[in-house]
C-alpha cells in the first residue's frame, strides 16, 4: 500500500508533505504493500516495490514486526525490499514514530517531523539499489534504549523514492513511500488503562410527528495505560444491541498508549418521551506481541438525553388550534341563534301589546 508526500516549490514542500503523507500512508492492516506506479512523466517507466518484513533469507510471512525486548536490548530483524518494475531502483530507506490516524489507519511521521519515540530506536542503511525483478534483504537493528517505559511503541519502516517535474510552471516533487508498522513492547509493569473521558447524545426529531426520531451518541476514550489496546462501544436500544440491527459487535479500534479517539453511534427508532438513558459498553482487550489479545474488564456508562416531542407538540397545538376554532365558531352561532330569538321574542311582544 501507498504512501505518498507531495511539496509545490520550496514554501510548500513541508506542508504538502505532511497533508500527503496522513492521507496516503497505509500501513494498518497489511505489512506489504505494493506501491502504485510513481513517474513524472509518460515517457518514463513506472516503479513499482514493495516492502515486507523478513529473515536473512527473504521475506518471512509476516505482515509487520511485532517485537519484545527488555531496555538496553538490540534486536536484529531485516526488511526484503522487491522491485517489480522494468528499471534499476536506488531506494531511500527510513523509520519514524507510528500513529493511528482519527481513521484508525496506522501512519508514520513524515520527513521533516521529527521522531522522539520508536522510530529512534531503529536503525537502517539510509538506502538500498534494487535491480529489475529483485530483492534485496537488509539487516534492521532495534536498539531499545536503558531509559524506555515499559509497554508498547510504534514506528514505521519504509522504501521511498523522490522524483521531480513540472505542473503550470511550477516545480513538483512527489514522495512515495511503502512501509509496515515496527511494533515493540518493552519488558516490565504492564498496566493496560482505558477511559471514557467525554461523553454526549443529542437527539434529532422526525419530521413525521407518526415517526421515531434518533440519538446521536458521540464518546472519547483515550488509552491512559502502556500498552496498545483493541476496543469497541456498542449500546442497547429496544432490547438490540447497537450499532447495527443484527447485534453484531463495531469493529474493534486500536488506541496506542497516549491515543484519543472519538467515536459515534447512531440510535434509530427513539421515540421523544422525555428523558432517554443508553448504557454505553465498551469492550476492551490488549493486544498481545505474538498479536494475540486478552480481554479486560469492559466499561459501562449510563449516557442520557432529552427527547422533547417538539414535532407531535406542533401536531397537538395544531389539533387545539382546530378544535378551539370549532367551538368558537360553534359558541358564535350559538349566541347569534339566541340573540335572533330574543329579538323574535321583542318583536312578538310589541305586536302584542300594539294590538
Amino acid at each position: 500500500m501507498k504512501f505518498r508526500e507531495a511539496a509545490l516549490g520550496a514554501r510548500l514542500a513541508s506542508a504538502l508533505t505532511a497533508l500527503a503523507v496522513a492521507s496516503g500512508l497505509a500501513l494498518a492492516g497489511m505489512g506489504s504493500a505494493v506501491a502504485a506506479p510513481a513517474a513524472t512523466d509518460a515517457a518514463e517507466p513506472t516503479i513499482t516495490w514493495s516492502v515486507t518484513p523478513a529473515d536473512a533469507d527473504g521475506p518471512d510471512g509476516r505482515s509487520w514486526m511485532e517485537l519484545e525486548g527488555d531496555p538496553g536490548e538490540k534486536i536484529q530483524e531485516h526488511l526484503a525490499v522487491r522491485n517489480l518494475g522494468t528499471t534499476e531502483v536506488t531506494f531511500a530507506l527510513n523509520a519514524a514514530d507510528g500513529y493511528f490516524t482519527a481513521k484508525g489507519r496506522f501512519n508514520m511521521l513524515p520527513h521533516g517531523t521529527e521522531s522522539v519515540d520508536a522510530g529512534t530506536w531503529v536503525g537502517v542503511q539510509e538506502n538500498v539499489t534494487v535491480a529489475p525483478g529483485g530483492m534485496a534483504v537488509v539487516p534492521v537493528d532495534i536498539t531499545i534504549p536503558e531509559n524506555a517505559t515499559p509497554g508498547d511503541h510504534a514506528a514505521g519502516l519504509a522504501a521511498s523514492i523522490f522524483s521531480t517535474g513540472s505542473e503550470g510552471g511550477a516545480s513538483l516533487g512527489v514522495e512515495s513511500r511503502v512501509g509496515f508498522r515496527v511494533l515493540t513492547r518493552v519488558t516490565g509493569e504492564i498496566a493496560p488503562s482505558l477511559a471514557v473521558v467525554s461523553s454526549e447524545a443529542a437527539y434529532r426529531s422526525s419530521w413525521n410527528p407518526f415517526e421515531p426520531g434518533s440519538t446521536r451518541i458521540e464518546y472519547t476514550l483515550e488509552n491512559t495505560g502502556n500498552a496498545r489496546l483493541s476496543v469497541s462501544g456498542s449500546t442497547v436500544a429496544g432490547g438490540v444491541r447497537l450499532p447495527d440491527a443484527s447485534g453484531e459487535a463495531a469493529a474493534p479500534v486500536e488506541l496506542l498508549p497516549g491515543d484519543r479517539r472519538t467515536f459515534q453511534l447512531d440510535v434509530p427508532g427513539a421515540w421523544p418521551v422525555g428523558l432517554l438513558r443508553y448504557p454505553l459498553t465498551v469492550e476492551q482487550s490488549v493486544i498481545l506481541p505474538n498479536e494475540a489479545s486478552e480481554p479486560a474488564a469492559a466499561l459501562q456508562q449510563n449516557i442520557e438525553v432529552w427527547a422533547i416531542p417538539w414535532s407531535q407538540l406542533v401536531v397537538l397545538l395544531a389539533v387545539l388550534l382546530i378544535v378551539g376554532g370549532l367551538l368558537w365558531g360553534r359558541m358564535r352561532r350559538k349566541r347569534q341563534v339566541e340573540k335572533l330569538l330574543e329579538e323574535a321574542r321583542e318583536e312578538g311582544r310589541r305586536s302584542v301589546v300594539i294590538s
